[in-house]
Order: C-alpha cells, then sequence, then structure tokens
C-alpha cells in the first residue's frame, strides 16, 4: 500500500509540474500576442487553456482518490492537500494568462497597448516569467529558501504597476479611457498571476516546514 501511495504522489506532482510548464508557456505567447498584435497566437492561448482545466482536474480526482484509498494522516495528508491549493494557483494563472490573449485578440489589428506602456508590460511579464520558471523547479525540488524568494520578485511587479498607472494618469496621457481601463486591467492580470505565484510559494513552505508564512513569521518576531 506504501508503494501505491507513493506513486500517487509522484503522478499528482508530474501533473502539477505539467501544469506549471504550460501556465508560463501561455503567459509567454499571451505577452507576444498583446505586444505585437498577434492574432495567431492569441487565438494558441486560448484555445488551450481547456488543456490546463483538464489537467487541474486530473489532479482533483487523484488528490480524491488517494485520500479515499489510503487516508493519509499528518504529513501525508499535508502533502495531498498542499498539492490540491497549488493546482487551483495553476489553474487560475493559466485563467489569466487567457485574459490577457483575449485583451490582445479583442483589439486585433491594433496593439492593445501604446508604445508607452510596452517596456513596463515587457517588465511585468519578464518578472512574471521568471516567478513561473522557479514555481516549476520548485515543483519538481521543494525548497522553502527558495519559494520565500518569490515574494521580492512579486514586489518588482508591484512597483512596475505603479509606473503603469503612473504614465496613464498622467495629465499628457494622450490615449484615452477606453485603452487606460485597458492598461488597467492588464496590469491587474500580470499582478495577480505574480500574486498566485506567491501563494505556490507559500503552499510550498507550509509543505516543507508545516507552519504557514504568516505563523513563522510571528515566531521569528
Amino acid at each position: 500500500m506504501r508503494e501505491e501511495y507513493q506513486a500517487d504522489l509522484v503522478e499528482v506532482s508530474r501533473l502539477l509540474v505539467t501544469m506549471a510548464e504550460s501556465v508560463r508557456a501561455a503567459l509567454r505567447k499571451a505577452t507576444s500576442a498583446l505586444l505585437t498584435a498577434d492574432l495567431e497566437a492569441a487565438q494558441a492561448v486560448m484555445e488551450r487553456d481547456s488543456e490546463v482545466d483538464a489537467i487541474y482536474e486530473q489532479v482533483e480526482l487523484k488528490v480524491a482518490d488517494t485520500i479515499a484509498r489510503q487516508a493519509p494522516v499528518a504529513s501525508d495528508l499535508r502533502r495531498v492537500i498542499t498539492a490540491l491549493h497549488i493546482g487551483a494557483d495553476l489553474e487560475r494563472m493559466g485563467d489569466l494568462a487567457e485574459h490577457v490573449a483575449k485583451t490582445a485578440a479583442r483589439r486585433h489589428p491594433s496593439p492593445a497597448v501604446p508604445a508607452e506602456l510596452r517596456p513596463t508590460f515587457k517588465g511585468m511579464a519578464e518578472v512574471a516569467d521568471h516567478m513561473a520558471e522557479q514555481i516549476t523547479e520548485l515543483l519538481a525540488k521543494p525548497n522553502a529558501e527558495q519559494a520565500a524568494q518569490l515574494e521580492k520578485d512579486d514586489d518588482a511587479i508591484d512597483d512596475l504597476e505603479r509606473k503603469l498607472f503612473k504614465i496613464m494618469l498622467a495629465d499628457d496621457w494622450p490615449y484615452g479611457a477606453e485603452t487606460a481601463i485597458d492598461g488597467a486591467l492588464l496590469g491587474r492580470f500580470y499582478e495577480r498571476y505574480a500574486d498566485h505565484a506567491v501563494n505556490i510559494g507559500e503552499h510550498l513552505i507550509y509543505l516543507i516546514t508545516g507552519e504557514t508564512v504568516a505563523a513563522a513569521e510571528v515566531t521569528e518576531d
């Protein structure tokens, strides 16, 4: 029974890594569509989002089946429940990449963002991509210290979002309300994508240490 349980955990981990790789690729392609008005790339992201959803369903089913058959307790139960939370965050990251792609497709053939905003969005995308890369590595080889570093990357995303709003709220902003609304929503999509990556890092810290991030901070204080 123990060998069967370990095989179940390996399969869940494999599915999560596949999800992480998929949502990273989705945001990269969605960003390309956003910055280059590439309708084909945007459509590809939208069409493949269902694949991420399907993998998440597999994770849910595998976790439910494992709990029913193995009745795990203590650290074993923590491991399967954490996998379920991580899968939910990854699924949401895929949805956010799809939202970026939908914006690019809706504004086609015009670029979804003006030239003044592209460097900021490129910066946000680069940080988000780095976070997604770290998540993939951490799911394959959990490390609490590395997981904690995701918070710093999230701070960089927040700084870029503030820069984005500063540009759009300037008195000389020439593109009107519709473009500003799109810009604000797009900034929010990248910011939330990063937030979910941070959530995954916190889930992994809990998996490794048995403590939530908030509890660990209280202990340190």
